[in-house]
């Protein structure tokens, strides 16, 4: 009786050291299910995150702007969207974030951003030049985001104030359908809406964000105060993210879906937007993100000073409390290079 005692507590033992050894970390993810979040698609469909022992949670938003609160009540552990004048205001009334690693930039040949001005003002000869800007109808997806800051970059060479300017605030959807309808004059907009509006033949592409701001930071990874409070699971996090970056990067070629992981990763954008349509995929221009996940912080703060300027922001905000790279410093550092 007690032989078989003992090997039943053992049976039980040996049988439940594996089930604990792989118990997985939940991660609840905010993301906006954008063509930006690409690099995440990879890393779940590839099973890079289950490496790490981490199953993601994910909501959609729709904005960034949305993910602050949830962020700042630890309801979000992670969110992939804009740092804006909302996320700073929230950090300066004491809500605990991170920015934490880089998610979309304007690199040369990746504009994040594009400056779609209405076809029949081009062909008119009504705008030429960013100055030209003035008294034409601009529509932004909100305010005191890195669009806004892409407009102000654009004018200040011209000598155009940006409250000079007449603004208006529609989502990218909506600013297809307004320029077709002649209801607005200009879009600062993403892709594959840019695309959406020269393919309608109602816009033309005049200027990309990576023209007038060069590795301007759009969106990054942001931590809850309490996801980051957990730092093994938020740099294992991280890990599976950077190769994520590293097979996306590896689909690009000259600005496009081009390279050698192009298939597989316009598959996923597909499974995972509004866009469906391969052929669209390969014509656009995509984004940058750098390869070790690094934040442009010098970016982020002109940014924030921007704001600053403009009264968006209330209450003092030091970025250097909030921009912590060691994060993903270290998950490049453990990370194994394919």
């Amino acid at each position: 009786m007690r032989k078989n005692i003992a090997g039943g507590l053992l049976a039980v033992l040996l049988t439940a050291a594996p089930a604990h050894a792989q118990n997985v970390d939940k991660v609840r993810l905010g993301w906006l299910k954008s063509l930006t979040d690409t690099a995440l698609y990879v890393a779940i469909k590839k099973g890079y995150f289950a490496a790490e022992k981490i199953e993601i949670v994910p909501t959609q938003f729709r904005s960034g702007a949305n993910m602050v609160v949830p962020l700042g009540s630890g309801e979000l552990d992670v969110g992939a969207g804009s740092p804006s004048a909302g996320l700073y205001n929230a950090v300066a009334r004491g809500v605990k974030m991170v920015i934490a690693a880089d998610k979309t930039r304007s690199s040369p040949g990746y504009g994040g951003a594009h400056f779609i001005v209405r076809k029949a003002i081009v062909d008119s000869g009504r705008f030429k030049d960013m100055k030209d800007l003035k008294g034409l109808r601009i529509a932004l997806s909100g305010p005191g985001n890195s669009n806004t800051a892409s407009l102000y970059y654009a004018i200040k060479p011209t000598g155009v104030k940006y409250g000079e300017l007449t603004i208006t605030t529609l989502g990218y959807p909506a600013q297809v359908t307004a320029m077709a309808n002649n209801a607005i004059d200009v879009s600062i907009i993403l892709e594959p809406f840019a695309s959406a509006m020269a393919a309608k033949g109602v816009g033309v592409c005049v200027r990309s964000d990576d023209e007038v701001d060069p590795e301007h930071q759009l969106a990054c990874l942001l931590f809850s105060g309490q996801f980051a409070a957990r730092r093994d699971l938020a740099v294992r996090f991280l890990r599976a993210y950077l190769r994520g970056v590293q097979f996306y990067r590896g689909a690009l070629k000259d600005g496009k879906l081009a390279g050698a992981n192009a298939d597989e990763v316009i598959s996923l954008i597909i499974a995972n937007t509004v866009v469906k349509d391969p052929k669209v995929l390969r014509s656009i221009t995509l984004f940058g993100v750098d390869p070790n996940g690094a934040v442009n912080a010098a970016s982020l703060q002109k940014d924030l000073d921007f704001y600053a300027t403009q009264g968006w922001i209330k209450g003092k905000v030091d970025l250097g409390k909030i921009v912590d790279q060691t994060f993903v410093q270290e998950a490049a550092r453990t990370l194994k290079k394919p």
